[in-house]
């Protein structure tokens, strides 16, 4: 018999990701190395695969190996320079994890370390060079609000002599 394999996407893909090999014979497949029968198979695991179709005479041929390889996810990550709760017009440095390319949530900005100045929840979605991402836990940072100088008032003139009073 002529044996096919098609891939329905890349035979290389992240973490988390699958292909489906599908057999162009639709009876008599048997795939290596797991020794499914079934005329496609979901491949989640990084190997060697290969399929034998039997025709009705018992003549079997093999199909050469595909191999599929699975990158690694990146691990997002989120260290904070110091504390995370504020005064106002104070700021803590958030710094992601790995050596990869960075997208900050909730401003959007693309280095590996963001100065925040204001209060909110903060997180990164890193991805590597494998086009493989993670998505950091959220950091919250609270940043007190600026505090104004008070105001002092007096009841009264501030002109008084001797003995007398004003009540501020």
């Amino acid at each position: 018999p002529i044996v096919t394999v098609t891939a329905d996407g890349p035979l290389n893909f992240c973490e988390g990701g699958s292909v489906t090999l599908t057999s162009g014979s639709s009876t008599n497949n048997v795939w290596s190395p797991n020794g499914e029968t079934t005329q496609s198979i979901v491949v989640t695991s990084a190997g060697s695969y290969s399929l034998t179709v039997t025709n009705e005479f018992g003549c079997s041929t093999e199909s050469s190996s595909t191999i599929v390889a699975i990158y690694s996810n990146p691990v997002a990550t989120i260290t904070a320079n110091g504390p995370t709760t504020l005064c106002f017009g104070e700021s803590v440095t958030l710094t992601a994890s790995a050596s990869a390319n960075y997208t900050w949530s909730p401003n959007g900005q693309t280095t590996q370390s963001i100065t925040v100045l204001a209060s909110g929840d903060y997180s990164v979605i890193v991805t590597n060079s494998n086009g493989c991402t993670d998505t950091s836990e959220t950091i919250h940072v609270e940043v007190a609000p600026e505090l104004l100088p008070p105001t002092v008032t007096a009841n009264g003139s501030t002109n008084i002599c001797q003995g007398q009073n004003v009540i501020f």
